[in-house]
Formats: structure tokens, sequence, C-alpha cells
């Protein structure tokens, strides 16, 4: 054999006599004391027993849907000197209303019951925008609600109802617009 072949060989050897005698002097287990640590995570506690609780409260009334109208509670007269200053307020400020010839009346709720006029439907804003502005200019109370695709002009609200029927036939014969009165809500 070649001289360099038994070199090799011979240093072959040496590497494996070393690495069988120093390899479990190194790799025991001993080494790596981590893996031996005791665990100090306190065990889970007990899982609480789920009490069902029953509501005390009554459930509310469903208000998608406005309530109906209560009869209207007679109203008192006014005495002599209360009703000239009613009626001078009104004169100045120029309010028709006569709240004992159609009473304003509460709903089951308790709540006001108003109404309004539903004068027209735009599937263009802008149009509604020009209308409320030419209705806003001639003094009325006007505001618009989108709903779908459609937004509404309404004239209002009222709680006399035969105030928005007079309105109905001026704005009528005023701007050509024939509209419906329906019920205010605020939805």
């Amino acid at each position: 054999m070649q001289q360099k072949i038994k070199y090799r060989l011979t240093g072959l050897a040496v590497i494996l006599v070393s690495a069988v005698i120093v390899f479990p002097i190194f790799f025991d287990g001993a080494g790596y004391q981590e893996r031996h640590l005791t665990s100090e995570i306190p065990e889970a506690p007990e899982r609480p027993e789920i009490v069902r609780i029953q509501p005390q409260n009554q459930a509310l009334p469903d208000t998608s849907l406005a309530a109906e109208p209560m009869s209207p509670v007679p109203l008192p007269k006014a005495p002599e000197n209360v009703q000239k200053v009613i009626d001078k307020e009104a004169a100045d400020h120029k309010i028709d209303i006569d709240i004992h010839k159609e009473q304003p009346v509460l709903d089951q709720q308790g709540v006001p019951v108003a109404w309004t006029l539903q004068l027209a439907s735009f599937k263009d804003e802008a149009n509604a925008k020009g209308l409320r502005k030419q209705l806003i200019a001639e003094g009325h109370k006007v505001f618009t609600r989108k709903q779908g695709d459609l937004v509404k002009v309404y004239v209002g609200p009222e709680f006399q109802k035969s105030r928005l029927e007079a309105l109905k036939l001026k704005l009528k014969t005023d701007f050509g617009l024939n509209g419906i009165i329906v019920r205010f809500t605020t939805q």
C-alpha cells in the first residue's frame, strides 16, 4: 500500500477510537439540566358551576309600529285672563290653533300623536332638495327622509290633522302636489 493511504487509515482509526471514548463522556444526558426541572404550574382550578338566572323584568312592548291613538282627554276651559293672553299671543304669531276643537292626543305609550304630509318621493336627491328649498322659502316646516333608494319630502309635523288637511289643499293649488297625510315617526 501506499504511504498516504496508510496515514489516512491510521488517522481515521484514531478519530473513531477517540470518538468512541469521548462521545459517552459529553453526551451522557447529565449535562442538560433544564429538561429535568419540575413544573411549578399549579393544577387547573375546578370549573365553576353555571347558574342560570331567570330575568325578573318584563319584556318591553314591540315599538316597531306606531301605537294607536287614545281617546282625547277633555281639557278644562282656561280662565278668562289666561285665554286673553293666549289669544293675543296666537294673533301676534299668526297661530291658528284651537285645542278645544281638535285636541292633541297621546298613544298607548304616552307619546304625542303627530301627523305629517308626505308630498313627494324622488329617486334623485337633488330634486327632493329643490322642492324642500321651495317649500322652506314659502315658510313651511319641511324635512326629507331617505327610505331605500327613494328620498321622500314631508311637511310638518302637526298635532292637529285638520291643519294638515287645510295645508294639503293649499299646497295642491300652489305647487300642484297631492300629498298624503301619514303618522309622524322619528324613524
